[in-house]
């Protein structure tokens, strides 16, 4: 029985810190604050966050900067926390759910900065805005929707 105790605690305390590494549990308490400013910029489209499965609220919107760059900047943003939850740019009018994302087909801008916070995420020069019309907060550890904003273009860009 000795024998037997001798390797099997050893064995479950490798067993542990390998399953705390992979989860992380701890970045689902900790917030992780962010703060990026931004340089002068033209607003295209903005959306106001809604929540899915997790609290989420602030604001998604577009901006073309003067060297004609595109950047999507979360701002007053909120959302819960976790080990892997990135930011997409979702191909339909809305992510509403899991399906839309999964099936419109989306583009991963990136891991979520911080999830409290202004924060920004360079869009590629090829990304068709006709197309991508929201932004999803997502989690790909359990394939979730925290939370969305569907993008409608801004006043200042109507008026142009």
């Amino acid at each position: 029985m000795k024998k037997w105790t001798k390797v099997a605690i050893p064995v479950a305390a490798v067993a542990v810190l390998v399953a705390w590494y992979e989860f992380r549990p701890e970045r689902l308490v900790v917030n992780r604050r962010v703060d990026e400013g931004l340089p002068s910029a033209q607003p295209l489209e903005s959306g106001r966050f809604y929540s899915i499965l997790h609290p989420t609220a602030g604001t998604a919107t577009i901006f073309q900067m003067g060297d004609g760059t595109r950047v999507l900047r979360l701002t007053s943003f909120s959302t819960s926390n976790g080990p892997d939850v990135p930011v997409y740019m979702v191909a339909a009018d809305d992510a509403k759910d899991v399906a839309t994302v999964q099936q419109a087909g989306f583009i991963d801008l990136g891991v979520l900065k911080g999830n409290i916070g202004d924060q920004n995420y360079n869009l590629g020069s090829d990304l068709d805005l006709a197309k991508y019309r929201a932004v999803s907060i997502w989690c790909k550890r359990f394939s979730v929707n925290f939370g969305a904003a569907a993008l409608r273009p801004t006043e200042a860009s109507q008026n142009q």
